[in-house]
C-alpha cells in the first residue's frame, strides 16, 4: 500500500522566494543570538520579549510574526513577539513581567520574522546561569539531535513520514517522549502552511519532499511521557505530568542533494549537511 502523496505546486518555491526566504531566516537567526547576553538570573521572559520586539522593528526594520496572530473562538490574538517557554513549558509560553528566570532553569525561545512577505521561523534552548541539572542539560542535547536527525532524512523523494520517524525512533532510544499535538509545518509567504511535518510516524509516508519545498523541523522533547496540557491562557502548552520540555527549531529548504538551513546559527557545526 502507498500513502505517499506529491506535494501541490504551489509549495514548491522559485527562486526569487528562495532568496527573500534566505534573509527573513537570517534575521529570524540573529534574534536569537542578541539575546543570548541578556539571558540570566532575575531577568523577566516580558524584558526579554521587549529586547526582541525593538531590535526586530527597529534593527531588522522588520515584522514580528507573532505579535497579534493566532486568534480564534475562545482564543486571544498573541500579544508578544517571542514565546518564552521556561522548564516544563513545551511550546507557547507568553512573556509575563512576574515570570522570573532563575539559575538552572532551560529556555526556549520561539522567534518568527517577516522581510518582505516571507517568513523565517527558529528556536532553541539556553540554560539559564549556565548551568543546569544533568537531565535538564541531556535532554537539550537530545532534542537538539533529534532535530539533526529529522534533517538527515530530508531529500528529493523522501516524505514527510521519514522525518517524524527518524525523530522518533532517537528520542525514544533515549527513553525521552516526542510530542504528538504539535509539528513542524511549511512555511513562506503563509506562516503556517502545508505540509504539517510531524516529529513522529512511519517511513515512505506523507508528503513526498521536493526540490524548492521550505518548511519548519521543531521536535518537542519531554523528559517523560509525550501528553501536553494548554493551560487557561489558551497559548502556553506543558508536559501533562510536569517534566521538563525541550525544544529547537529550524526553516529548511529541500534541495537537489538534501537541504540548506535557512536559520542556522554562527556556533552550529552543520557540516553534516554539506553535499
Amino acid at each position: 500500500m502507498n500513502n505517499t502523496y506529491e506535494a501541490p505546486r504551489r509549495l514548491i518555491k522559485s527562486a526569487e522566494d528562495i532568496e527573500k526566504m534566505r534573509i527573513a531566516g537570517r534575521l529570524a537567526a540573529e534574534v536569537l543570538d542578541m539575546i543570548k547576553p541578556h539571558i540570566k538570573p532575575g531577568v523577566t521572559t516580558l524584558e526579554l520579549d521587549t529586547i526582541c520586539h525593538d531590535y526586530i522593528v527597529n534593527q531588522q526594520d522588520a515584522i514580528p510574526a507573532c505579535l497579534g496572530y493566532g486568534a480564534a473562538p475562545g482564543r486571544p490574538a498573541f500579544q508578544h513577539v517571542i514565546c518564552t517557554s521556561v522548564n516544563h513549558v513545551v511550546c507557547h509560553g507568553v512573556p509575563s513581567d512576574a515570570k522570573k528566570l532563575k539559575k538552572g532553569d532551560i529556555l526556549n525561545i520561539d522567534v518568527t520574522v517577516i522581510k518582505d512577505g516571507f517568513h523565517g521561523d527558529t528556536n532553541m534552548m539556553y540554560i539559564v546561569g549556565e548551568d543546569t541539572s544533568i537531565l535538564a542539560n541531556r535532554l537539550c542535547k537530545v532534542a537538539q539531535e533529534a532535530m539533526y536527525r529529522g534533517m538527515e532524512a530530508v531529500k528529493p523523494g523522501a516524505t514527510i513520514g521519514d522525518i517524524g520517524n527518524a525523530i522518533q525512533q532517537y528520542v525514544e532510544a533515549e527513553r525521552f517522549g516526542v510530542v504528538r499535538e504539535y509539528c513542524g509545518h511549511g512555511i513562506g509567504t503563509v506562516f503556517h502552511d502545508e505540509p504539517q511535518v510531524l516529529h513522529y510516524g512511519q517511513p515512505n509516508s506523507g508528503m513526498i519532499l521536493e526540490e524548492g519545498m521550505t518548511f519548519t523541523i521543531e521536535p518537542m522533547v519531554n523528559a517523560g511521557d509525550w501528553k501536553t496540557k494548554t493551560l487557561g491562557d489558551k497559548w502556553t502548552v506543558v508536559t501533562k505530568d510536569h517534566s521538563l520540555s525541550a525544544q529547537y527549531e529550524h526553516t529548511i529548504l529541500v534541495t537537489k542533494n538534501g537541504l540548506e538551513v535557512l536559520t542556522a546559527r554562527p556556533e552550529e557545526d552543520l557540516s553534516r549537511f554539506q553535499k
